[in-house]
């Protein structure tokens, strides 16, 4: 279970799990040939399996709910007996799953649409939301505040804003702060660079094959695809779980910003990876109708500029 901080407003507990991973572009994959069982079952059978056996910093995985087969992923950390440990835990199920390697190395992307920051860490804000008491408040990565309790919209100014409820890691990478100014101007929409805004209207779930965008303080617009859901990510700092996989590139700044649809639906928030938008890669984000369930918050800011 990672750490939980709440305030005294009284926001629930979260409950949910997220993360991201930016994988390389040159990756590897090694696919097996063993046989599998062929039930809906299997994926469950395969993470089990993988979490007792391979649960070590620089791997990650997730379920493609389309062809029902978990797709593993490691970094350039994990070498030697640990590879060994991980080929063979995958080996068990033949078809059922996959194995890539990755260059770099999986980590959160731990400084930031707009930046907040927090002392010397940068991220990027995720949503505007209204929080269970009708105050105004965002979403952004748990990890963000890790060591912070409030947050600033540029480097070393005042305080803008007040965790009230984060986690990571465990299950979930999420925090929701609360405005100083219960009166704060707080649109529920993205800003995406040049004087364009996107209008957030609804929470939504992910879905393979979607095409979503996601914006950051450090590499601005960029746009992918969701590849895959459930996915559990082994970081340095603990095991994050419950994300969603996309081949959205992510660099550090990046954490905490939106994944977003054109048409406005909230999809999830950046949490970490590796690699970097020269190259491409795997990304996984925590899923924003999971972290407004935990915390009783809800889509829809303030008024628009």
């Amino acid at each position: 279970m990672g750490r939980r901080w709440k305030s005294s407003r009284g926001i629930k507990s979260a409950a949910a799990a997220v993360g991201v991973l930016v994988v390389a572009a040159t990756a590897v994959t090694i696919t097996n040939t063993y046989a599998a069982p062929d039930d809906a079952d299997a994926p469950l059978a395969v993470t089990n399996t993988l979490r007792q056996k391979a649960s070590m910093p620089g791997t990650a995985w997730a379920i493609d709910p389309g062809t029902n087969k978990v797709l593993v992923t490691a970094d350039s950390t994990v070498t030697g007996e640990r590879w060994n440990t991980l080929v063979s835990a995958v080996d068990e199920f033949g078809s059922r799953a996959s194995l890539t390697r990755a260059p770099g190395v999986f980590r959160p992307f731990a400084e930031g649409g707009d930046a907040i920051f927090a002392g010397r860490g940068r991220c990027s804000l995720g949503f505007n939301v209204k929080a269970s008491d009708g105050s105004p408040a965002f979403l952004t990565a748990g990890h963000c505040v890790q060591n912070a309790q409030r947050m600033s919209l540029a480097a070393g100014a005042r305080p803008v804003a007040t965790v009230a409820d984060s986690t990571f890691p465990g299950n979930a990478d999420f925090a929701l702060l609360t405005y100083d100014n219960p009166r704060t101007n707080a649109p529920s929409e993205v800003d995406t660079g040049q004087g364009r805004k996107v209008k957030i209207v609804r929470a939504a779930d992910a879905r393979v094959g979607r095409q979503v965008q996601r914006m950051g303080s450090t590499t601005g617009l960029r746009s992918g695809k969701v590849t895959a859901l459930d996915a559990t990510v082994n970081y340095p700092e603990g095991t994050v779980t419950g994300l969603i996989q996309t081949t959205v590139c992510a660099e550090g700044g990046d954490s905490g910003g939106p994944l977003f649809t054109a048409n406005g639906d909230a999809i999830g928030l950046t949490s970490g990876g590796s690699g970097d938008c020269r190259n491409g890669g795997v990304t996984f984000f925590q899923p924003v109708k999971a972290a407004l369930a935990a915390t009783g918050a809800r889509i829809g800011g303030g008024r628009s500029n």
